[in-house]
């Protein structure tokens, strides 16, 4: 099956939900309650036609140039210029219905004959008519009604011309006459709804003949920027995943995360009571990405930018410095500003024209004033999946009840990769932080509690004292450490007295076996001493009876001689 050819809307996000935008040389229908943006969203379209280099008319029935001039104006369009380069063309029909009597048949010839000559001044390719309920709204016969409706738009797609014709919403059909639905290539529907005393503007693409388009009902905003829709509810499970690890901010935190920190891309949670230092890990890991030179928007929902620098100065994390320099983007809105559905729009549209790396959002829990748990948690849902998909990493904190520390009310938990734990022990009299990893997909991480202490040079983590008396945080842990460094010292003491009294030991034995050795050693040489005495006695009584006999027997000798 051909694919019809389609024209950019210059509407953001249409063009995804649709395709690609608007049916070529057919008629869109635009249709919605009083306020809801239609005019705006056409003029947007035929604003964007003539940046594409296609020229355009607009035939309003309900506002004059001026009026449109200004309005859009507002946007940062100059209409006027546009009009008098001959790009774009306003022309005002005055319709009075206190003027209008019915008589014979009635057509809408002498309109066509306008139109075309608007047409023709300009060589227009885009066409709106704006609103189309009011060119009937002085007749009553039905049927010349309905065949003026067929006749108008089989005009327009014989001329070629893509146009957007607007209707008011009716009470049973879509619009209040129940045709043009029915004529139209493509219908949008713009709705604007009030729930709980707060409104949320949503489009849908009721038909769009010959083409693919996406079903559900979006969010858009109407800003300074004009009318954009947030395609969220076509996000899904496609994103691609990265090992890329970021830092926590908290060197001990990283620690307890493989020694590396957060996933990049991932979404971590950060829950406990009020009070417990969620926002303070928060602001950490906003620093240390601006650290990285990577751009960071915070989402605050109840403090404002002022106050969350201020705080996070006296734990000396400087916030201020990364606002000057454009890398931290601060966006704060009370959660009763806007709707649910208008939140998440607000927060998409800012990370797509901010483009950052990062995104805070403190905390998540206070859009639960907006609706109820389920609603919330749609949104968190959608808004996890779009950031995923930019790879971002996102970090929420969480106001948890006392008492329901280890869920959270609008089901948020089995969504995130890292769920970081933290709240007050009570023990002797005090309140103590501690903090545990609930869990962190995909990576080793510590059991552990920790102590979790907020001082004048931010957050640091303490192991926590563990015993036979239980988990001890605060003064118990100090006293406790206190105590066991006393018995540790006086064991070290003891130890050391021993220690002297082995080295006297040693002295004296070693004293000891040094006279013995030099008694020894004397003894010895007075036994040598004898011994060389003893063989000089019996060398010299040797030498004395040799002398004896050698006498001897001379004496023989001389006997014998005189004998």
């Amino acid at each position: 099956m051909p694919r019809i050819d389609k024209v950019p809307s210059g509407i953001a996000g249409l063009d995804k939900i649709t395709g690609g935008g608007l049916p070529k040389g057919r008629t869109t229908l635009l249709c919605g309650g009083a306020g809801v943006g239609k005019t705006l969203a056409a003029l947007q379209f035929l604003v964007n036609g003539v940046r594409e280099g296609d020229p355009g008319v607009i035939l309003a029935f309900e506002e004059t140039a001026d009026d449109l001039a200004k309005n859009f104006g507002s946007l940062g369009v100059d209409i006027d210029a546009l009009c008098r380069e001959k790009k774009l063309v306003i022309d005002h029909v005055r319709i009075d219905k206190s003027e209008i009597e019915e008589t014979g048949s009635y057509d809408l010839e002498g309109l066509f004959v306008r139109l075309d000559a608007a047409i023709e001044e300009v060589g227009a390719r885009r066409v709106v008519i704006d609103t189309i309920e009011t060119i009937f709204a002085g007749f009553d016969d039905q049927g010349l009604l309905r065949d003026e409706l067929r006749r108008l738009f089989r005009w327009l797609k014989d001329r070629g011309v893509t146009s957007i014709v607007t209707a008011e919403r009716g009470d049973g059909p879509i619009t209040r006459y129940g045709l043009e639905e029915y004529v139209s290539d493509c219908v949008i529907l713009l709705d604007q709804r009030v729930t709980s005393q707060l409104a949320t503007r949503r489009l849908r693409v009721v038909k769009y003949r010959g083409s693919q388009h996406g079903t559900n009902e979006y969010p858009f905003l109407i800003d300074e920027g004009g009318l954009s829709v947030l395609p969220l509810s076509a996000t899904g499970l496609s994103y691609e995943v990265t090992d890329g690890r970021v830092s926590t901010g908290v060197a001990r935190l990283d620690g307890m995360l493989g020694g590396e920190g957060y996933f990049r891309g991932s979404s971590i949670l950060t829950s406990g009571t009020a009070g417990t230092g969620k926002t303070s890990l928060a602001a950490h890991f906003a620093d240390a990405s601006c650290r990285r030179g990577e751009k960071v928007i915070f989402f605050a929902l109840e403090e404002p930018p002022s106050q969350i620098v201020r705080n996070m100065q006296s734990i000396g994390v400087d916030l201020n410095r990364w606002v000057a320099d454009g890398r931290l983007v601060f966006r704060a809105d009370r959660p009763t500003e806007y709707g649910i559905e208008e939140h998440l729009a607000m927060m998409s549209k800012m990370v797509e024209t901010q483009e950052p790396s990062a995104v805070v959002v403190d905390p998540v829990s206070s859009l639960m004033n907006n609706g109820d748990p389920l609603d919330v948690r749609s949104l968190t849902v959608r808004l996890f999946d779009f950031l995923k998909q930019r790879k971002i990493t996102t970090v929420v904190t969480y106001l948890a009840t006392p008492g329901a520390t280890d869920e959270t009310q609008i089901g948020i938990s089995s969504l995130i990769d890292t769920w970081l734990q933290v709240r007050d022990v009570e023990y002797g009299g005090e309140r103590n932080r501690v903090l545990n990893v609930m869990k962190s997909r995909g990576m080793a991480h510590s059991n552990q509690l920790r102590e979790f202490v907020i001082t004048s040079r931010g957050v640091d983590l303490i192991d926590v004292y563990s015993g036979p008396g239980g988990v001890l945080t605060g003064s118990a842990r100090l006293t406790q450490e206190a105590s066991e460094r006393a018995e540790k010292n006086e064991r070290q003491s003891a130890l050391q007295r021993k220690e002297r009294m082995l080295a006297q030991r040693n002295a004296a034995v070693a004293a000891e076996l040094e006279a013995t050795r030099a008694r020894l050693h004397a003894e010895l040489d007075e036994l040598a001493m004898d011994v060389e005495r003893d063989l000089a006695r019996e060398q010299d009584l040797a030498r004395q009876r040799g002398q004896m006999l050698k006498s001897r027997h001379a004496s023989v000798q001389d006997s014998r001689r005189k004998g």
